[in-house]
């Protein structure tokens, strides 16, 4: 029978071996992969940045996930340099074709002084609640992390803020701004489902701290009891990670595109109407904003609001929820966001189309030649669309 000795000997004739120096001298290779294969705990005392990890015990089920191009060149580390060898060698007979091993492990890479992170761990109760995003390899445990320690405003705590929510608290982003000066009325909760009939006549945000922390202690819910305006937009903007709008007038909707431009923030954009709903991301400088679709708002009897034209009651809850998917891609850096494009919904034949949208080298806000470099008076702006206000003062 061969014995260990026998099998790391068979191993090093087939897994070429590197050493910690080499393979910091190649930290800039943004074609090598790096996979550590030690087990959690070890991985949570320290790991080198940038790293995989895919503990040895599951490599010949789980590495093909984590790594599908078997062309990609690995390096793969443990402790001591022995069961990276045996990890390497599974990975060469799963077909995989430059594969090394780095020999002395972490703990020389350790010895010798070189950088590594330690990553933030999440408690017992939080593995459990979101144990089916840490099965999904596009989040896992660090796009977990990455959600923990988000930050998301969202514009209006009513229909479309209502489920965006719900469901960003779900996924455990750890801060959501709620900016509303609204209280719930009656009439709210046809589509409002973040509010409930026990709350009528309170305050928005006060309304939706309760629901949320309810659903998710881990949520740190802050309250903007007031209007966005010219003079606090920005600084509130600057405050977040990404912005969620979900208002329903021109004025705001303008000010909320212009102010995340000028605060270099994600904004992720819905509407609804009646029973026809749009999502779109703007990612500043780099996609289509709102202006570049809309230079100018329609005349109000051409645009009415919820209040006057109605809306069915469950199609916020799919607008919602598709900008709180956006936000978490966005978040956890996975997949394509809806940037210059925008997915229109008409739920009355239940029908989603997607059109794509061009950015405006014209655009005041994000052209060439920007005319518009701080927030405007957006009332006047809306009632008179030709004429471009004044600025509202530095930010």
């Amino acid at each position: 029978m061969p014995t260990s000795r026998d099998l790391l000997a068979a191993a090093r004739k087939v897994v070429p071996e590197v050493t910690v120096d080499e393979v910091h001298g190649r930290a800039a290779d943004p074609r090598r992969v790096l996979l550590d294969v030690r087990e959690r705990f070890e991985w949570e005392e320290g790991h080198i940045a940038g790293a995989l990890h895919l503990s040895k015990g599951w490599i010949e089920t789980q590495v093909e996930d984590k790594l599908p191009d078997r062309s990609a060149p690995v390096t793969v580390y443990c402790a001591g340099g022995v069961r990276s060898l045996f990890a390497a060698r599974v990975m060469r007979e799963l077909g995989y074709e430059d594969v090394e091993s780095m020999s002395g492990g972490f703990g020389a890479w350790k010895a010798k002084g070189y950088d590594f992170v330690v990553p933030r761990t999440l408690s017992a109760d939080q593995r459990l609640r979101y144990s089916r995003h840490l099965l999904i390899p596009e989040v896992g445990e660090a796009g977990q992390a990455k959600l923990l320690d988000a930050k998301v405003l969202l514009i209006g705590a009513g229909g479309l803020g209502s489920p965006a929510a719900l469901y960003l608290a779900a996924a455990g982003v750890g801060t959501l701004g709620l900016l509303d000066f609204d209280t719930v009325d009656m009439s709210n909760l046809q589509r409002q489902v973040i509010h409930s009939n026990d709350r009528v006549g309170m305050p928005k945000t006060e309304s939706a701290r309760i629901a949320i922390n309810a659903l998710n202690p881990d949520v740190r819910v802050v309250e903007h009891r007031e209007m966005l305006t010219s003079e606090n937009a920005v600084q509130l903007f600057s405050q977040y990670d990404v912005v969620v709008n979900g208002c329903d007038n021109f004025p705001t909707r303008y000010l909320a595109n212009d102010a995340a431009l000028f605060a270099n923030k994600p904004l992720v954009d819905g509407g609804i109407f009646r029973f026809e709903g749009q999502v779109t991301t703007v990612l500043p400088f780099k996609s289509p904003c709102y202006r570049c679709r809309y230079p100018a708002p329609p005349p109000p009897e051409e645009a009415p609001s919820c209040a006057e034209a109605g809306v069915l009651g469950v199609l916020p809850g799919i607008v919602g929820i598709l900008q709180a998917t956006e936000v978490v891609k966005l978040i956890i850096g996975a997949g394509d966001p809806l940037a210059g494009r925008l997915l229109h919904i008409d739920a009355l034949d239940m029908r989603f189309r997607e059109f794509r949208v061009p950015r405006d080298p014209q655009c005041p806000v994000c052209g060439e030649n920007r005319t518009i470099t701080e927030p405007i008076d957006y009332e006047g702006f809306c009632l008179n669309p030709n004429v471009v206000p004044a600025g509202a003062g530095a930010h």
